[in-house]
Parts: structure tokens; sequence; C-alpha cells
């Protein structure tokens, strides 16, 4: 969970992570999008897939609604569900881009509704209290009161109501799924020791987690689909989330969680994705990438040997020296002092020396034990993690933060990597069933529901 201070930048995570992520509440169901289950059975049904609901945003131009089985879903509703979508990619969305998630919210808003509905329908009932409680834990996270809170949406063109029918939604949804599918789901024992046997069969293979955006096309719309992953690509370049245009966007079963696919083996993707995939480094991004049926956008979060200890997961003590440049400061008297300071960290042998040679130059030492060596950023772990104890890195920084190094004190090795125990194992196969059935389930309130567009 998120504890921060308010700044621009908190306040962009906060919001993802309120928006896109139900952990934030403790809770294990995630809304699921309008899009996670392409099924030709949806075709000529109340709930158009691509029907166009907004116009541009012309004051003589009503703007859309829905009427879900007799509720009705307000411009109101869509434009402060918006708002915080908006305000969580750093508001650095075009108006282009804006109009297709105003559609989205809608298509997640019609959702969120059913799910609400059917929950009643089975005589569950959320209790308001319940719901407060969860939305004060939420005003927590941005170090608000209740009242500051609801102030702070208010700014955002959003409202308290507006996080507050989300939370009953995800609260209904998760308590009708344990009531009604997760009692009828079952993992035998064979299909545990087989998840177990593949394991230990591939141990030291290659794995790869990556998240997908999945946009269907057929040779028609071959060109628009092209269009709109690139648009996608280059919003999330310009730092937009790639956890909620998968929720928002994408058509796989994985939209639910936001694109994550898990840990794969290269061979269990298709050949396409498998090639970019590999070549690929962790944090990267590539797309569209044309599979059978539609085009992918994939983003490579990790990578690792099945069943092996993984030496970015070591534990590391560090010792950092550090030079600041007065303002002002050129390129080249930048240069000239970062040579400087180089030449003198050559001479550091250990841990040891630091503290002296660090007063000499006139650097600031700081101690840093329990590193991660994962937690650092990516250029930093491919130097540190072949480094031996006592030795350094090669200076780095720039003209507004200096120039430094870090040098490595000690190292705590990871512990050689065992297979999920058989418990672990059947709950994530269960976990993956019910989501399943839970797709269907939505997709079969849609099929049932009655919704006017005005």
């Amino acid at each position: 969970m998120l504890s921060v201070v308010f700044s621009p930048k908190s306040v962009r995570s906060g919001l993802r992570t309120l928006l896109l992520s139900t952990a934030l509440l403790g809770m294990a169901a995630q809304t699921v999008s309008a899009q996670a289950v392409d099924d030709d059975a949806d075709q000529g049904l109340n709930l158009p897939k691509d029907v166009t609901i907004f116009g541009k945003n012309d004051p003589n131009v009503r703007k859309a609604t829905a009427i879900v089985n007799g509720r009705i879903i307000t411009g109101t509703d869509v434009d402060q569900r918006l708002a915080l979508i908006i305000t969580a990619n750093g508001g650095k969305v075009s108006a282009e881009e804006k109009e297709r998630l105003r559609v989205q919210v809608l298509r997640n808003l019609i959702d969120e509704t059913l799910q609400i509905q059917e929950a009643a329908a089975n005589d569950i009932k959320i209790d308001p209290a319940e719901v407060n409680q969860s939305y004060e834990r939420v005003a927590a996270n941005f170090s608000k009161s209740p009242p500051l809170f609801d102030q702070f949406l208010r700014e955002l063109g959003s409202s308290a109501s507006s996080i507050k029918r989300q939370i009953e939604g995800e609260l209904a949804w998760s308590r009708l799924l344990r009531r009604n599918i997760q009692p009828f789901v079952n993992v035998s024992e064979d299909e545990v020791k087989s998840v177990v046997d593949r394991l230990n069969a591939a141990k030291g293979s290659d794995e790869v987690r990556i998240s997908e955006i999945y946009l269907s096309s057929t040779p028609e719309n071959r060109d628009q689909i092209t269009a709109n992953a690139r648009n996608i690509i280059e919003q999330i370049k310009q730092g937009g989330s790639f956890a909620a245009y998968a929720r928002q966007f994408s058509e796989a079963s994985t939209a639910v969680v936001g694109g994550d696919l898990g840990w794969v083996r290269p061979s269990q993707l298709p050949t396409e994705l498998a090639q970019a995939a590999t070549e690929l480094q962790v944090g990267q991004l590539a797309g569209p990438i044309e599979t059978v049926g539609g085009m992918s956008i994939i983003y490579v979060m990790d990578k690792r040997k099945v069943l092996t200890a993984d030496p970015r997961d070591s534990l590391l003590s560090l010792k950092q020296l550090s030079v600041l440049f007065p303002a002002g400061t050129s390129k080249e008297a930048a240069s000239q002092k970062a040579a400087t300071f180089a030449a003198a960290v050559k001479e550091i042998k250990g841990c040891g020396q630091a503290n002296e040679i660090g007063a000499r130059i006139g650097a600031d030492v700081v101690d840093n034990d329990n590193v991660k060596l994962r937690d650092l950023p990516p250029q930093l772990q491919d130097i540190l993690v072949n480094l031996q104890v006592g030795e350094s890195t090669p200076p780095f920084g720039s003209i507004n933060d200096g120039v430094r190094v870090l040098i490595v004190c000690g190292r705590d090795e990871p512990q050689s990597a065992n297979a999920p125990n058989p418990e672990q194992i059947q709950a994530q196969l269960e976990e993956e069933r019910v989501n399943k059935r839970a797709r269907i389930y939505l997709r079969d309130l849609r099929r049932d529901a009655v919704i006017e567009y005005n």
C-alpha cells in the first residue's frame, strides 16, 4: 500500500493504485473489463462492443448515458471516473485518447453495475459502513483525512461517491464469486503433481515475466488497430501505466490483472512474442507485434531461470561516495571534477579506506545495508552483479545530481530456489479457474442485460 505525502508525482502513483489495483483495498477480486472475453455469441446483443457512445466535446451534443436494467449511468459518472484515469496518467492524454477512454469507462461502469445488481439478486448486501472503512484506508494512503480526501477528489473533477461506488462493486463481486463459484472449483492432487514435475524438468531454463495488451483485428480494420496500438505505446512511453492501458483496452483474459501473463518460458508463447520477449531487456516495451487474429504490445517485467537462485536477489552492503556540483557548473567543469573524483576513487582498496579518501576529496559518504540488488536501476544491476567485495562501480551521475560511486562492502547470496509447495500451486490453479469462470459469468450477465443508450 502507498503511504505518501502529497505531491504531483505521488498523486499519479497513488491514483494508479487506487484505480487499477484492488490490492489497495485488500481484496482478491478484480473488476473485469468489458473486453476480457471475446465471444462470437456476444454479437447482435444489447451490449455492442464497438459502438461509438460519445461524439466530440460539443456543448450542443448531449453526453451519452446508459440505463442498465433500470439503473442510470450518467455522463457525470463517466466524467468523474475518467478524471481519475487521466490524472493517474499524468494528465498527458490526447483528445483522441480521451474519447476512447470515455467509451471504455462507460463499459467498465456498465460491468460494475451488473456486478452490483447480480450480488443484490443473490441477497449479498454491502454495509455502507464497510465501504466507508475501505474509503478511509484509501484516504490514509494519501496521508489525508476523509474530508480532505473528498476535497482533493473534487479538485481533480471526481468525487468520493465515484470511489465508493467502485469499492462497493469490488466487494460485491468478490463475495458473489466466493459464494457461487469458488466452492465448485476443484484441483486434484494429480494436477498439482503434474505442475511440480514440469517445473523440476524445466529447472535452469529461461523464464520471462511479461505483460501483454492484445487488440483483435481483421483484414478490414488492421490499419486502424495498428494505429491504435501505436498510440497506446506512445502514451505508455510518455509515462502512462501499462497496467492501466491493459485493463482498459486489452481483449485478452489477462486484462483483469493489468495484462500480466506471469512467469512463462519463451517456448510457451506464440513464436512472434517469444522472439520479442527473448530479445528485450527488463523494462523494455515492444509492439505492435502482429499475431494470429490481432496485434500485441508486450512489456518485459523480469527475467530468471526456473528454480535457480537469481543473483539479482542478493542483499548488498554498500558505501556511496558522492560529490555535488555547485549551481551553474558548466559541462566542462563538471567533467574535470568528475575525472578528479574518479582518480581518487581508484585508490580505494575496500570499504575500510572509503571514509578516509572521501573526507580528503570532500565527498559525502553514506552507508547502505540490506540493499536488494534487484531494486537498483538496471544499469547498476548489470555492474554490481559481477563485483566482488571491496570493488566499486565506475563513477555515474549528472550535472544536477553530482557524481558518485558505490562500493560493495558485503553480499548475502540468495538461497537456492525451490519449486512452489503443493499448497501454493493448488491455490494458483484454483485462482485461475475462478477468474475464468468469473469472466464467463460476467459475459452471461451482459448477454441477459437490458441496456439502453441515450
